[in-house]
């Protein structure tokens, strides 16, 4: 039983962030809602959700960049390896957030949790690193194309190689997240 100057209940029936036992003695910081995991596991599903956002607008910039007479991103192997690199970073997001979505809807696991980590940190490295390895190989292209002239398919190119970069920096944070995950596994 709470206190007369503490409800137990806010707006809409939940539960105060705050409670006070009838002693006085002891604070609970946060609810359920808001502990340190779920907190941990909405901010990479966001992450990834950024990353997926990002590799698809990369995806569907270089895959339209054919601007005829040389000016088409097909016909050079570092834009295709930037294409393919998007492809798998949109490919890997779409499963992870499906996994973690039925995971927090059902509350059941489909791999043990040892496994998710370790899969959740190999495959965010793995997509960082590729993300990051396919805008370099593409951006010195772009550079030596956009000194003879700066047109669409530079431009087009340069978007494209942006949005990865953007895609890589969301992964590299959830990469961050899910090794901090991993560290605080391998602890307990």
């Amino acid at each position: 039983m709470a206190t007369p100057n503490v409800p137990e209940t806010g707006i809409n029936g939940e539960p105060n962030a705050i409670n006070v036992d009838p002693a006085g003695s002891t604070i609970n910081s946060m609810t359920g809602i808001l502990r340190r995991g779920t907190l941990l596991d909405k901010g990479s599903l966001l992450l990834r959700f950024i990353v997926w956002i990002f590799s698809l607008l990369s995806l569907i910039i270089m895959s339209s960049n054919k601007h005829g007479d040389g000016k088409n991103f097909d016909q050079y192997e570092e834009y295709k390896y930037c294409l393919a690199v998007s492809i798998l970073a949109v490919l890997y997001t779409t499963v992870q957030m499906a996994v973690k979505i039925y995971q927090s809807r059902k509350h059941e696991s489909i791999l043990p949790r040892n496994t998710s980590i370790i899969v959740d940190f190999a495959g965010d490295q793995v997509v960082a690193y590729l993300l990051i390895s396919g805008m370099s190989a593409a951006t010195p292209l772009t550079d030596y194309f956009r000194k003879g002239s700066d047109n669409l398919f530079t431009d087009s190119s340069a978007a494209s190689i942006s949005m990865a970069f953007f895609a890589f920096l969301a992964m590299a944070m959830s990469a961050l997240i899910s090794g901090y995950k991993l560290s605080q596994e391998i602890l307990d």
